[in-house]
This record gives C-alpha cells, structure tokens and sequence, in this order.
C-alpha cells in the first residue's frame, strides 16, 4: 500500500468516525484528562466534528470552522469593532490556527452588506497569475493530497492585498489592534484538535516537500499530535512586522523581498513589481431573483453566482418544490442531479470578463432555464432500468437489498478553505472566505507562512481556471452568498468543500422547501451525476429512493455519513419575529458560531 493510501486510511479511520449522530474525532472516545501541563484542556474540550449547538436570539452573531477564530471575531465586536473589522482580525487568526486550511498568502473573497447605506460590495482578492510567464512547478504532479493534474502552479499571494483593502475601505479598529491575536496565537500556539492533525497527515507528503515544509510541520520528525501546542515562532516574528508597517510588507517590504528573492533562485524570474501588479477587485455583487427573494453572489470570474441561478432557476421550471424533498423523491434528486451536472459542463465557458465576453443575460434568462428543464424532462427514461443498475453495481448483496452502489468516486478535490460568517449590533453583515487555495511557491514555507500554490487549469472542465495573459484573474467556484427578503438580509452562509455544488443544495433546502437553515446544512449532500450516470452522496438516503433512482439509471455511490469533503457551512441569519440573529456551524468539520 502506498503511504498516500495508508495516510488515506488513516484519515478515515481517525478523522471521521461515522455515526447516527455525526461524526466525532477521536478525542470523544477517550477519557478526559489534561493533555498539555500549559493548558486547562482536556481531550473532551477540544473542536470535534459532530452536531453543534445553534446559537439564538443575539444583537451579533458570528460563525467559523475553528473555535479560537470565532473567539477573536465576538471580542473585536465587543471592543466597538464592525463586522469588517471582526472578518480581518478573525482571518489574521485563522491562517494561524488552521495551517491545514489557510494561509497569509492564499486568496481573501468578500461579501458585505452595508447597514447604514442599504448597499452591497463584493471584493475579489484571489492569488493570480503572472502575465507572460510560463507555469512554474516546484514539485512533480500529483504529489500530495492537493496536487491535481500537472500539479499546482506557483502565483502571487492575494491574502494581504485583499486585508489591506478592506481595512483601508471599512474597517474602524487599528491595523495593528486587528493583528494581535494572530501574533499571540503564533508564538504560544494552539492544540491541534483530531480533524486538524488528520488533515495535516492528508497533506504530509506536499507540505514537507521542501526543508521549510519539514521544520514546520514536523518539527520533531513527526506532525504535531492531538493534545500538542502546534507554535509558530517565524510567523509570530512576520507578523509583528505586519503590525508595524501593514499589510505591505507582504507586497513591497521585507516578506516580499524574501518572496521574489526564493522564486527566483528556484527559477521563477518574478519582479518585486509583479506582487502588486494585479490589484484586488473591488464590484457589485450578482444579483438574481428566486421564490421571492434576492440573492447576492460573487460576480465573474467567480462562477458561483451564475452556477446558483441556473441551477435553482431550471430546478423551479421542473416542478421540483412540489415533488418533495430530494431526501424523500427520487425524481427531486435525479433532477438535482442532473442539472448540476448540466451547469458545471455548461459554465465551463464562464471566465474573466476582462478576458471573454460573459453572455450574463442568457445564462440568468429564465428563457434559457425553462429551455433546458424541457430538455431534461423530454430526455428521461422511458423504462425501468433497474436491471442494467443491477449488472453494473457490482455489489449484488447490497443491490439486492434495495441499495445498488457504483464505485469509488474519482479523487477528492482540495479542502483546504475557511469561511467567516458575520453580523455586527449595526447591522452589517459579512460573508467572506481565506483559503491556501492560490498561495505563492507550493511547498515552501517563508518567514512561517506556508503555501502550496494555484490549483488553476488551462482548460474548462475544472472549476479553477486561468490564463497566463490578460489579468492574471484566475475563475473559481466561491460561495460567499447573502439572501435579502423584502430588500434586508435574510441569511448569509458559505462553505468550503464542493462549493460550485453544495451551495445551490443549502439554498434549495432553505428557500424552496422552508427548512431551518442549520437543517438545511445538516442534510445530506450530494455531487453532480457524473457521466457514468453515478451519483455520490451522503449515505442517509433511504433505500426506498436508492431503489427508486435505479428505475431512472441512476446508480448510486454512498458517500460517508456526514462528509467533511462536502464542505463546511458557517451561516448567519435573522430571526423575522424578533429582528435579532441566528448563527450555527456545520457538524461536518469542527467549526463554532457565537454571539453576544
């Protein structure tokens, strides 16, 4: 077995034990005891994945994927600090905390709702590419859990110029008041809770590529272990620059200069002039109607936005709020199904609107939807194909009992993202992402910053994409997302983890079939029909459906229970009778919502 598989299985057996309940790492299924002599902590106390409380009735509210981060953002809050403020010192902290997620070089996206002007803004500070140059590889392909096809190419960090901007346009607190936490928690360090010491496994073999990866990920020759205080001492030192002379130091001052002086011994030949001749992008976000509300999504070369409003606009033309629940219809989740898939081929067109014309007015048409939900109906099966489920399955004692599964699924994506979920006593709301997606040199570490590089293609069918001339933007698939009902937000959330697919399912369970919103993220979740005519999703699907998807072809691959790949939901949203806010996070990673 190679040791890829063994730190798969590991993965699997440490990280995400199933249950009725959710999932658990293994920290609650051993006994309490105090696990560092430098902090009242016990296993039990830790972040785990699993069921989570939902947090009700508060003037502010806020949600992350880890604890400490949520713990930063409700204080900003309480200091005075807005929910902009609260977004900057939360993702300074998070790129310490969560090392297997994020980093100071990856990319910053931003949704934000302005209470006191009733107007929206979106910002796109994603890691570009160079114009003009070739790719630049530091490692050979499919190296580690994150490298796919040819491997990640190196790029310009867009964490910092993206801090600085929002900083400049609506932050009230100080620079250097935002980025305290984040020095702290780099120099005394964090426990290392089960999901995090599991992933960072996942990503062993890319993150200790080169001598930089090694000294800081596995510092004593292995990674830091459950229970241990995971310290960052370089980085503590980096930002205490950051401190003192802002986010330029990232752009034109000494972590620059180190930057551009490693590419190009390494062979990159990048100019100091080149880390901000791409600026971060400030635009209105995407708007579109849907069952009587308004939702506001990052504009091209983000494709989600357009993705939702294809998806739920055919989904309204098939009829699918009156066929029920895609847990209870196996019609409502062969359409699902269907029409993801249909959008992921056909958004493959969708780029960087300073590169391509963007046909917005097609594909939000709801012309256009109704054309294709015709399509999709006229194209169904006109017998029962459960017999040719049965010969293909190869399972048939599970097939035979009602439940015929395909096999494995193709390799999973990236999961390396964070996102923030905020609402301030004002009303301003902030729906925002950090990722080490689109991180600087991949595998190197500089004055304790991590990266591991772009994910983006040169082709339509992966949903990062980008080419080497033009803006450097490269086209992804976030989901920052706010929903107005009678022009006030209603909900914000957003999610790592098969976002382009998982986002427009949350929607859907929330304003079509009413559900709860922390249900509605809590419900299972399911990839696009792949060509093969399977679909992956989480196992808790009843039989009945699985046996009713065969009559249409469908072939099913059960997916774990709650499936930490399936992303991360950290949602905010507002209490119509009470006008106060609602917050929860995601049982399937180790995320906490908060509020005061």
């Amino acid at each position: 077995m190679s040791s890829i598989m063994k730190r798969r299985d590991f993965m699997k057996k440490v990280a995400i034990v199933g249950s009725s309940a959710g999932l658990v790492g293994y920290g609650g299924d051993m006994p309490s005891k105090t696990i560092n002599k430098d902090a009242d902590v016990s296993l039990n106390s830790l972040p785990r994945q699993g069921p989570k409380p939902v947090v009700r009735g508060k003037r502010a509210v806020c949600s992350s994927s880890q604890p400490i981060v949520t713990e930063t953002m409700l204080k900003v809050m309480k200091d005075g600090g807005n929910a902009v403020d609260a977004g900057i010192a939360g993702s300074m902290v998070q790129a310490v905390v969560e090392p297997h997620m994020t980093n100071h070089a990856g990319t910053v996206t931003f949704l934000y709702w302005e209470a006191k002007t009733g107007k929206a803004y979106e910002l796109n500070s994603q890691g570009t590419l160079v114009p003009g140059l070739p790719p630049f590889r530091t490692y050979p392909p499919n190296l580690g859990g994150f490298a796919l096809g040819a491997g990640p190419m190196a790029c310009i960090p867009g964490f910092m110029p993206g801090m600085r901007e929002l900083h400049k346009r609506f932050g009230t607190k100080p620079w250097a008041y935002l980025c305290q936490d984040a020095i702290r928690w780099a120099e005394e360090g964090h426990i290392v809770h089960s999901f995090e010491h599991a992933t960072l496994e996942w990503e062993l073999i890319s993150n200790t590529y080169f001598p930089s990866g090694r000294k800081m990920f596995t510092p004593d020759g292995f990674t830091p272990p459950v229970g241990e205080r995971f310290k960052n001492p370089d980085l503590a030192k980096t930002l205490r620059h950051v401190a003192e002379e802002g986010p330029e130091y990232f752009t034109k001052g000494g972590w620059a200069k180190k930057f551009v002086k490693k590419a190009n011994e390494l062979g990159w030949p990048i100019k100091l002039k080149h880390m901000t001749e791409v600026p971060p992008r400030w635009g209105e976000p995407l708007r579109f109607k849907h069952n009587g509300y308004e939702v506001l999504q990052l504009s091209p070369p983000e494709r989600q936005g357009v993705f939702c409003a294809m998806v739920l606009g055919i989904l309204s033309h098939l009829g699918v709020k009156s066929l029920g629940h895609y847990t209870k219809s196996a019609e409502t989740l062969y359409f699902l199904a269907y029409v993801l898939r249909w959008a992921e081929f056909e958004l493959g067109f969708l780029h960087d609107p300073e590169i391509f014309h963007i046909p917005l007015e097609e594909w939000l048409s709801e012309e256009h939807h109704k054309r294709i939900a015709n399509v999709i109906k006229k194209s169904m099966p006109k017998i029962d194909l459960t017999e040719h489920v049965l010969l293909t399955s190869g399972k048939p004692a599970l097939a035979a009992a009602g439940f015929p599964t395909a096999g494995p699924q193709k390799k999973k994506p990236s999961i390396g993202s964070c996102e923030l979920s905020i609402v301030d006593p004002q009303g301003n709301w902030v729906q925002m992402m950090n990722t080490l997606q689109g991180s600087g040199i991949p595998g190197l570490v500089i004055g304790g910053v991590p990266m591991v590089g772009s994910h983006a293609t040169f082709d339509m069918k992966f949903f990062i994409s980008g080419w080497l001339t033009g803006g450097g933007r490269v086209r992804s698939g976030i989901g920052n997302t706010i929903v107005l009902k009678d022009g006030r937000p209603y909900i914000s959330m957003g999610t790592p983890g098969n976002v382009h697919v998982t986002i427009p399912q949350v929607l859907l369970n929330v304003l079509d079939f009413g559900m709860d919103p922390y249900e509605a993220s809590d419900a299972p979740r399911m990839l696009a029909m792949r060509d093969d005519y399977v679909v992956g999703i989480e196992s808790r699907i009843p039989s009945a459906v699985v046996a009713d998807l065969a009559k249409l072809g469908i072939r099913v691959h059960p997916l774990p229970i709650y499936d930490f790949h399936m992303g991360s939901f950290q949602m905010c949203w507002r209490d119509e009778k009470t006008g106060l806010y609602n917050s929860s996070a995601d049982p399937r990673r180790a995320g906490m919502a908060g509020g005061f």
